[in-house]
């Protein structure tokens, strides 16, 4: 009897022995899959384009060579708007005759020409000296000496003209150079001016473009359609209630507008805020973030998930476990065929027959999606890591077939990642904001600008000079009508000027 009892324990020790060891390989197995997902994000390339093994090889074959395939129809020679200034060339007196015989050489009414681009940048003062005026007269008229009237100024008492605002806020917040490198090359020219009085005029700026942001906002709460994302943003200023200086740049992009906003929190209270007054029925196209999900509950916004998220996912199962590459490799051919399916939709949006058939070829590829993933679930000796994938996959389904209803919602959220890109790279290069003030400026800024060339390629160049010469002309004050300057709102003769040469071998990102 002893012995049974004893042979039962050892049977128990031994079973609770084999699965501790199994589950200490399953964490070994587990933590040499984040090695192997770590060290590919801080060494390998940061890239989908390719993969790994097979895929890598299959693309590099399909892509062929780099650069313009030969036979292929070029753009032509390009073609600059730009003023043109004649030097006229002249032979020296002694060249003009012949080196022999000294005879002079017979004029021709023919030139030989050639051109040279340039770009001049240069710092000038303009001095403007008001014609004064003393009244002859004896009747009741103003008193003294009558002058003409002073230039408008953007702001009072401020010697910097408009064009170098213009510039200084291109250069930042379009261009994302720190403050202090233009000013360095601007003491190269001879100017000299003091970063701090650079950021003091910046801060009197910032009212001049809230009324601005209000109708780029209210415009894009009629839009029905929005992109939304956030990204990591700093700010050095210490306010209550927050310990870190971690901030988030918040984007919401829609069809012409692309919104940044900034907030301390990462919280749903942020998108929750901004779409409080919606005035249409919208789809937000956004990733699988918890924040989203209680906006929409919230506010009643229908969510379509992102496909590129979910392909990311299986790039990273195969990443961290090799023994996963057949079965994430099948599941990228499977979203690449989607998003073949549907590219081959819209091509026939306005061919109704065509239109059905696409359809029916979606929803049939949707079908057998739904066939495999629950096949790879009933599998019961599936990977960990691959039923999470799979688990998350079926969990956002419904938000991740919302463009099967709606042609017009896109398949990812690349448009909303790519406006980001613009402040990502501000936000290296300068590493966010000392304040609050400069970090909500600096929202604004993306805004104008992103808004101004991702949606409807304006020069913002042209843009922004117009608008800040409108604001001097009222007093330093925003414009009474804000038509002018606001894209859509405009007439098509305004709005093909300011495009200007943006039109001209720059295309932008398409917005559409």
């Amino acid at each position: 009897m002893q012995l049974k009892a004893a042979a039962n324990f050892y049977k128990a020790q031994h079973e609770r022995s084999l699965k501790r060891e199994a589950e200490l390989q399953q964490a070994i197995e587990d933590l040499q899959g984040q090695i192997r997902d770590l060290q590919q994000r801080l060494f390998g390339r940061k890239t989908e384009k390719t993969g790994s093994g097979s895929e890598q090889q299959a693309s590099s074959q399909a892509q062929g060579i780099r650069g313009q395939r030969p036979g292929s129809v070029g753009h032509g020679r390009t073609r600059l708007n730009l003023p043109v200034i004649e030097i006229e060339v002249d032979l020296d007196e002694a060249q003009k005759q012949c080196p022999i015989c000294a005879a002079p050489f017979i004029p021709l009414n023919l030139t030989q020409e050639s051109e040279t681009i340039e770009v001049e940048v240069k710092a000038h003062i303009r001095r403007i000296k008001r014609k004064c005026y003393r009244r002859r007269c004896s009747c009741d008229g103003p008193p003294g000496m009558i002058a003409a009237p002073a230039e408008p100024r953007l702001i009072p008492r401020c010697k910097l003209g408009i064009s170098a605002f213009v510039e200084l806020l291109l250069d930042k917040y379009h261009y994302c150079r720190p403050t202090h490198r233009l000013l360095q090359s601007w003491a190269s020219l001879g100017l000299n001016v003091s970063q701090g009085t650079i950021i003091g005029n910046f801060k009197q700026l910032m009212p001049l473009f809230t009324p601005l942001l209000a109708a780029l906002k209210a415009r894009q709460l009629t839009e029905g359609l929005c992109h939304l994302d956030e990204t990591t943003w700093r700010v050095y200023e210490r306010i209550e209630g927050k310990a870190s200086t971690r901030w988030y740049l918040w984007l919401a992009r829609s069809r012409s507008v692309c919104y940044h906003l900034l907030d301390p929190s990462r919280a749903a209270h942020v998108p929750i805020d901004h779409f409080a007054e919606l005035l249409v029925e919208t789809i937000a196209v956004c990733d699988r973030y918890k924040a989203y999900h209680k906006m929409a509950r919230i506010i009643g916004i229908l969510l379509a998930f992102c496909w590129a998220h979910v392909r990311r996912d299986f790039l990273k199962c195969e990443r961290s476990y090799p023994q996963l590459s057949a079965f994430a490799q099948a599941w990228v051919q499977r979203i690449g065929l989607l998003y073949h399916l549907n590219s081959q939709r819209l091509q026939v949006l306005t061919d109704a027959p065509a239109f059905a058939k696409a359809q029916a070829e979606i929803t049939q590829h949707l079908e057998a999606m739904v066939a495999a993933r629950d096949a790879n679930l009933a599998d019961k000796t599936l990977h960990a890591e691959a039923r999470k994938v799979l688990e998350s996959l079926a969990n956002h389904w419904a938000g991740l077939t919302v463009f099967a209803d709606h042609p017009e919602v896109p398949l990812d959220n690349n448009n909303a990642e790519r406006t980001l890109r613009n402040a990502v790279c501000g936000y290296k290069n300068h590493f966010g904001s000392v304040t609050k003030w400069a970090g909500e400026f600096a929202a604004m800024m993306f805004t104008v600008f992103m808004t101004l060339v991702d949606c409807w390629q304006i020069n913002p160049r042209l843009w922004m000079q117009a608008y800040l010469q409108a604001c001097a002309d009222n007093g330093g004050q925003p414009p009474k009508d804000l038509t002018p300057f606001l894209p859509w709102a405009m007439s098509p003769e305004r709005l093909a000027f300011l495009r200007g040469p943006m039109l001209e071998g720059n295309s932008p990102i398409d917005s559409t």
